[in-house]
């Protein structure tokens, strides 16, 4: 009964987290432009494999009963002209027809980085996204801001292995590779919060390897990148100062880094704004107190593979130290 309790505690995490990231529901004009292919190109498919269909079933039926021809019979005209249209001449029509309406959409999805009035600066790891706002002096991780119908360029790179930086109703998929910076606008059209993925295997927890682009209004980005520019305040109570000593004690600021603080870690997220994120462990799990706690005790039980080891602190000391990593907003 506990795992099966566990289990639907755990689905319903994820539905919460899933979002629909969906090229076809488009939230600004690039991604648009990608529905429209889309679009067309399934209902090119659809059609071909109709009349595929069509023809097997006529052959099929015509040959129904009937004995088979010698090796020197030959096909009518006819016949022969139908396959070199059907099987030739029309898929050459078809493909080429596709290649010039992949071409003429490549400029709407690959805006120069000169249209951004936003630089953002993301670099993959594994498993998470380290995200930057280099004019705005803002590091934060697996949640990008931006305001709504502002082109925003993202600048994309690597640390380890290739990934692909990818928001389905924003634009189209990018490659992150070792040694190369990458970019791509963002624009959306609407607030709303829109789920990213890695696209390219990079090892056992790809999948657990999420993002997301929170669009808001011009103000509400401002009233963030205001918060987000200023480290945290210092603790309110002694027990969220008690956390701040045991974070330091048991070495967790080798890892991360927690402006204001002697932690200047860079293996893992940085931490500075923790509370004011959504999610923890690039969008596996809610950023919650219970959540949070099963994160720090056991991370291999909630995302086995990860770098982050478990770590056995007395109760009375975790508690405080859920107190501090909650009060980081």
């Amino acid at each position: 009964m506990t795992s099966l309790a566990h289990a639907a505690t755990w689905d319903s995490a994820t539905a919460l987290l899933a979002g629909t990231p969906s090229v076809l529901d488009p939230a600004g004009d690039r991604a648009e432009t990608i529905e429209q292919v889309w679009w067309i190109l399934f209902a090119i498919s659809a059609v071909v494999f109709a009349v595929v269909a069509f023809l097997v079933l006529l052959a099929v039926a015509r040959r129904s009963g009937r004995p088979l021809r010698g090796p020197e019979a030959r096909d009518p005209l006819w016949a022969r002209v139908l396959v070199l249209v059907g099987g030739v001449a029309f898929p050459a029509v078809v493909l080429v027809g596709l290649f010039a309406l992949t071409v003429d959409t490549l400029p709407a999805v690959s805006a120069p980085a000169e249209e951004g009035e936003l630089t953002v600066e993301v670099e993959g790891m594994q498993w998470f996204w380290d995200v930057r706002y280099p004019e705005e002096g803002i590091v934060t991780a697996n949640e990008i801001h931006i305001p709504v119908g502002t082109p925003v360029e993202v600048r994309v790179t690597t640390g380890d292995v290739i990934h692909s930086f990818w928001v389905p109703q924003l634009n189209r998929k990018i490659d992150l590779v070792p040694g190369k910076v990458n970019s791509i606008v963002l624009e959306a059209d609407r607030p709303g919060v829109y789920r990213g993925q890695c696209a390219e295997f990079c090892g056992v927890q790809h999948a657990n390897m999420a993002f997301f682009v929170i669009a808001e209004p011009r103000d509400e980005f401002e009233a963030w990148a205001g918060r987000m520019a200023r480290p945290p305040g210092e603790p309110a109570d002694e027990d969220a100062e008690r956390g701040r000593d045991v974070f330091l004690e048991y070495g967790c600021g080798g890892c991360h880094t927690i402006e204001g603080t002697e932690a200047d870690g860079e293996l893992g997220p940085d931490l500075t704004h923790l509370g004011d994120r959504r999610t923890i462990a690039a969008g596996t799990i809610p950023n919650t107190r219970g959540w949070l706690a099963g994160w720090v005790l056991d991370p291999q039980h909630v995302k086995p593979g990860n770098r982050m080891p478990g770590i056995d602190i007395p109760g009375e000391e975790f508690q405080a130290l859920l107190d501090y990593l909650e009060s980081l907003e």
